[in-house]
């Protein structure tokens, strides 16, 4: 069977299978407190917990007042969040975070990334993040932006990343595999050929009601036991020529009023999802810590309603088939 053949019949076997959830099927969640830390839903089949709401670096990116970082971390953590997710691509990121969770390094689960698709591009990049963020291991490491045809070949080819992530495993520099992506092909494909512990992919009502982006993915990573890392949870859509924003690190039009964008997070976390990743923004991260402490599965009315919205956003950030993903005949 060709890639073009087994890409389709993968994604097919998906979509066939695919029941939207029901309101009581949220319960892979632990209990539910309000006005408390932060819940904790199951990692996969790994064994671990994470925080329903994680940090993510690039909420550090460009940002100089460590004191600020300091405060963010430290906020963070007292409300019960202990999934920390950084990357090389997050600009300073790793320098900020390194000092600063070092003392909490026990506490946290962290999770950094590489855009290299070799096995030795990974490699220096990971040994070149140890350092930098002053640890000898990591809880999860992460192929990043993993979407093209071309991603996957080297990828998973001989000397590519997944060959960096045997390796790492082996010696014990992290303890699981995940890749991120943002095309259905490219999630659905990697899935398949490895067995990863986890999915960072886009959970985000526009696309998934307008363009049917994500449903088959979230799907498939429950019936293999991936644990789906949500992101992109709470954007509308892209921006428009011009359109300027006071969250520079945003390149997305993100959700800003508090009600909305509750409801969006909800949508998300009413899936089978361990932990959302809010957007790279400081009032943002806040907002939804907030937001998660009273944390209720969406309505039937409120699907109906992100539904309507959706059919009337314009240029969404993400699209099934994908326009980005090309298939080359092997």
């Amino acid at each position: 069977m060709n890639r073009r053949d087994f890409l389709k019949t993968v994604v097919a076997s998906g979509l066939a299978s695919y029941v939207p959830l029901s309101r009581d099927e949220f319960t892979i969640s632990d209990n539910i407190t309000k006005n408390g830390p932060l819940p904790r839903r199951p990692l996969g089949k790994t064994g671990e917990s994470l925080s329903i709401i994680g940090l993510g670096g690039v909420v550090f990116r460009k940002m100089e007042d460590t004191s600020r970082a300091n405060k963010i971390v430290t906020d963070a953590v007292e409300a019960g969040v202990n999934f920390v997710d950084v990357a090389p691509a997050y600009g300073n990121a790793q320098e900020i975070l390194g000092p600063i969770i070092k003392p909490f390094r026990r506490d946290l689960f962290l999770a950094c990334k590489s855009q290299k698709r070799t096995k030795e591009g990974m490699l220096r990049e990971m040994r070149e993040s140890f350092s930098i963020l002053k640890t000898d291991y990591f809880d999860l490491y992460q192929m990043h932006f993993l979407n093209t045809s071309k991603d996957i070949r080297t990828a998973f080819g001989k000397g590519g990343a997944v060959e960096a992530i045997e390796y790492a495993k082996r010696e014990g520099l992290i303890r699981y595999a995940g890749f991120s992506a943002h095309t259905v092909e490219a999630a659905m494909e990697a899935m398949e050929l490895y067995d990863f512990d986890t999915i960072l992919f886009p959970v985000n009502f526009p696309s998934w009601y307008k363009e049917n982006f994500g449903p088959q993915v979230i799907e498939y990573a429950v019936r293999k036991g991936v644990a789906v890392l949500a992101m992109k949870t709470q954007v509308l859509r892209h921006k428009q020529r011009g359109e300027t924003s006071d969250c520079p690190n945003c390149w997305y039009k993100p959700i800003l009023d508090p009600t909305e964008a509750s409801t969006a997070l909800n949508f998300a976390l009413s899936k089978p999802v361990t932990t959302v990743m809010p957007p790279g923004d400081e009032r943002l991260f806040r907002m939804t810590l907030k937001l998660a402490q009273s944390f209720i599965p969406v309505t039937e009315n409120e699907k109906d309603s992100l539904k309507v919205q959706a059919k009337g956003i314009k240029r969404t950030l993400f699209e099934y088939p994908s326009k980005n993903f090309k298939i080359v005949q092997e």
